[in-house]
């Protein structure tokens, strides 16, 4: 399975050495779902003065245009690391996407999120659909990327699994990874060991914890059971281009103090 290309690897390599440069952070704003909903702008505000510099899109809130968008992204000092967006809007609305999210918003690096697929025969006509979307989005200089779950390690009768084909079936060049490193570990495969052998197609990363009792509940990041510390060794080496806090489920607790939580840890062990 062709996963990263050595060359490419080589070169981050030798680049983070020469240069010193660091894996950003940013926040995948579906942790704040149930606030930007109301006060997109409020909450892009509040989560600058904690120190994110970076925001993942998961729709505008309730903001209705891309120029909203990015006149409060630009008036908190934030930028758009990324945007999750269903494979439909690039089949369906694959102009307008870009203008909005590339064009105006200013971010390159677009994600689909999920998939509903769950046998070898719908991972493999995903792999052919993103194989198009890629082909179409490289030469205008986008990042198309494919962000997992746990459900795509599991074994599939044929052999191997949906990560197999979704990454094998895909030239590395068209189709790179958010390697989410909680749903990495809740697929059975260590978080490190995975971000080393996807080397540098691995371009972006989300960072979640999980709960150090229950292994399906999520946690802030540094208070649960993955080691970060580890994780941004090889993020960095790799050449990881953002790393972006989530918590799907805040179980409660105000997101904003996740997120505040999150980022001071990151801080604390100089990856923020």
């Amino acid at each position: 399975m062709s996963i990263g290309t050595p060359d490419d690897e080589l070169a981050q390599t030798l680049n983070f050495f020469m240069t010193g440069i660091t894996m950003k952070i940013s926040i995948q704003l579906y942790t704040l779902r149930d606030l930007t909903k109301t006060d997109f702008a409020g909450v892009i505000s509040k989560l600058s003065h904690m120190g994110y510099r970076g925001v993942e899109l998961a729709g505008f809130g309730n903001l209705t245009t891309a120029k909203d968008v990015k006149k409060v992204l630009d008036d908190n000092g934030v930028v758009a690391s990324g945007a999750h967006l269903g494979l439909d809007n690039f089949e369906k609305n694959f102009e307008q996407t870009l203008a909005d999210y590339g064009e105006t918003i200013g971010t390159k690096n677009l994600i689909v999120p999920y998939t509903n697929a769950r046998d070898t025969a719908a991972y493999t006509e995903l792999a052919k659909g993103l194989t198009k979307v890629g082909e179409k989005l490289s030469p205008r200089g986008y990042t198309f990327l494919y962000h997992n779950h746990d459900f795509e390690f599991t074994p599939l009768p044929e052999g191997g699994n949906g990560m197999d084909i979704i990454f094998g079936q895909t030239d590395p060049k068209l189709v790179k990874a958010e390697l989410d490193l909680y749903w990495v570990k809740r697929g059975g495969q260590d978080p490190v060991a995975y971000l080393n052998k996807f080397g540098s197609r691995a371009v972006l990363v989300h960072l979640k914890d999980q709960d150090k009792t229950d292994p399906k509940k999520f946690a802030p990041v540094g208070q649960g059971q993955l080691d970060f510390k580890a994780i941004g060794a090889v993020a960095n080496k790799i050449g990881v281009q953002w790393g972006a806090v989530e918590q799907d489920d805040c179980y409660g607790q105000d997101p904003l103090e996740v997120a505040k939580i999150s980022f001071n840890y990151l801080q604390s062990i100089g990856l923020a």
